[in-house]
């Protein structure tokens, strides 16, 4: 392991970031921009054709957000001549060979000066096609892991997978290479081409061929034990980087259900509806009656500048670091536990005291909290409740009356949508697993000992506080920057 300072380690370092406008590499390349100006270069790739369609998502899906606005206060007038210095747009893609970047000089330019290679390019849906979801979270993987042996001063590669990759085991997942007896990616590459050939002859239509995939992904997902395919081409991913990872300095972060940020560049700043978010809001805006799951599972959460500080704090430590492949949990489920029962009540609390409003300008309702810990048990609240025709209603405020009356109605039209969400995000509400982070912890134990800016580079969760950040951070920063309610 490298000692010595992490500030120190970036300067003049040339980083490449793929998936460079997903939501983690945004915070990603902000974070090493502001702390460290002194950095060589930051490359973002970016799936476009060409440079111009490049640099225009680089203006308007990353540099355009109000993530950036701390930095740009920072630099003032010199910003947009920062920006240009240090940061550079990579048009590309990693599905196919040499991540797609056409041009020779830039491509060339990556192999000799790449430092480190951060990946964040993924799928994250859990309902993806299977050949798309393979095809970018596994053979993705391997053709930035063949890309980055063509680089000569890599010092290291960060894979960001996610700690689903354990699929749904009940006890303490360990920070270990996954494996499963008889599972073969090619096998399984093969199947997705022989169902897309069949479909092609039969003049499937592209609907059809885009449910039957879909259907693929979830029946080979199940059939190996993982929960959906995002879990389970992430996990195919590692199999194969650990299969052909040769003699390059390898990480793996896996982090949990990633949420909004604790503290930088200022806290609550999110992109899009991560998992307990699309429950809760539901639920916020009278759309869901209750949020079922197990009282006793830990639902493992854990903000996004954490584990973006993980990520340089392990890339610094391992640089170089050629033997054994490392393995980091970036969680809260061991040093400081949330269980389902305490979030259902910040969620709760959160929207008794922030209403959402309907379209005629009247605050939505909340329930008081059910106690549904099963899929069983919450169809049949919903049949009761909300499906049986509503006869001999009596409530005293009309108001409430019409509210309720409203609500049964959608629930009636939209019984089995949400009997899919919840299904949907069923293997993270009753989930009875823990994720182990010694490695992590250690890593913690090390940066303290070391000396290292850990004032700045901070992923310890313990210090949080679930229900004032669920209060006054992530659900405000959802509300704020999702929403804009």
């Amino acid at each position: 392991m490298e000692s010595g300072s992490i500030l120190k380690f970036l300067e003049n370092k040339a980083i490449l970031v793929t998936g460079g406008a997903g939501f983690l590499a945004k915070i990603f390349a902000e974070k090493v921009l502001r702390s460290q100006p002194k950095v060589k270069k930051v490359y973002l790739l970016l799936r476009a054709d060409d440079n111009k369609a490049a640099s225009l998502r680089l203006q308007n899906e990353v540099l355009g957000k109000d993530l950036f606005d701390v930095l740009k206060q920072k630099m003032g007038a010199n910003f947009n001549s920062f920006i240009s210095e240090k940061v550079t747009v990579v048009p590309g893609d990693i599905t196919l060979e040499d991540l797609t970047i056409k041009d020779l000089k830039l491509k060339e330019e990556l192999w000799r000066d790449i430092d480190i290679i951060i990946n964040l390019a993924a799928i994250t849906n859990f309902n993806e096609r299977y050949d798309v979801s393979l095809s970018l979270n596994t053979f993705g993987a391997k053709h930035v892991l063949d890309f980055a042996k063509k680089c000569n001063k890599l010092k290291v590669l960060i894979q960001v997978s996610t700690a689903y990759v354990s699929g749904e085991p009940a006890g303490l997942a360990k920070e270990v290479p996954y494996e499963r007896p008889g599972l073969d990616i090619q096998l399984e590459n093969k199947l997705i081409k022989d169902k897309l050939e069949e479909l092609n002859s039969q003049g499937a239509s592209q609907d059809i061929t885009k449910l039957t995939m879909k259907d693929l992904a979830i029946e080979r997902a199940k059939h190996w034990g993982w929960p959906n395919v995002y879990a389970f081409t992430k996990a195919l991913g590692e199999m194969l980087l650990m299969q052909e990872k040769e003699d390059i300095p390898l990480v793996f972060i896996r982090p949990t259900i990633v949420t909004s940020t604790f503290k930088e560049p200022f806290p609550g700043w999110i992109e899009g509806i991560r998992t307990v978010d699309s429950l809760a809001f539901a639920y916020g805006k009278g759309r869901l009656p209750c949020i079922p799951g197990d009282p006793n599972s830990v639902i493992d959460v854990i903000p996004a500048d954490m584990v973006v500080n993980a990520m340089l704090v392990a890339a610094m430590v391992h640089a170089n670091d050629k033997s054994n492949l490392k393995i980091y949990h970036v969680g809260s489920s061991v040093t400081n536990p949330l269980n389902f029962n305490s979030l259902n009540e910040v969620v709760y609390q959160y929207f008794k005291h922030h209403p959402c409003v309907n379209n005629d300008g009247t605050s939505v309702i909340v329930g008081n909290r059910k106690r549904l810990d099963s899929m069983a048990s919450f169809k049949t609240y919903i049949s009761l409740h909300y499906l049986l025709p509503l006869k001999g209603l009596e409530v005293a405020n009309m108001a409430l009356c019409q509210y309720f009356k409203g609500t049964c109605m959608y629930m009636r039209r939209n019984f089995n949508h949400m009997v899919r969400l919840i299904d949907f995000y069923r293997p993270y509400l009753f989930h009875k697993g823990i994720y182990d982070d010694t490695n992590t912890e250690i890593l913690r134990i090390v940066s303290r000992k070391r000396g290292l800016e850990t004032n700045m580079f901070y992923f310890d969760p313990k210090g949080v506080d679930w229900k004032d950040y669920f209060m006054n951070t992530h659900f405000p920063g959802v509300a704020k920057h999702v929403l804009k309610l």
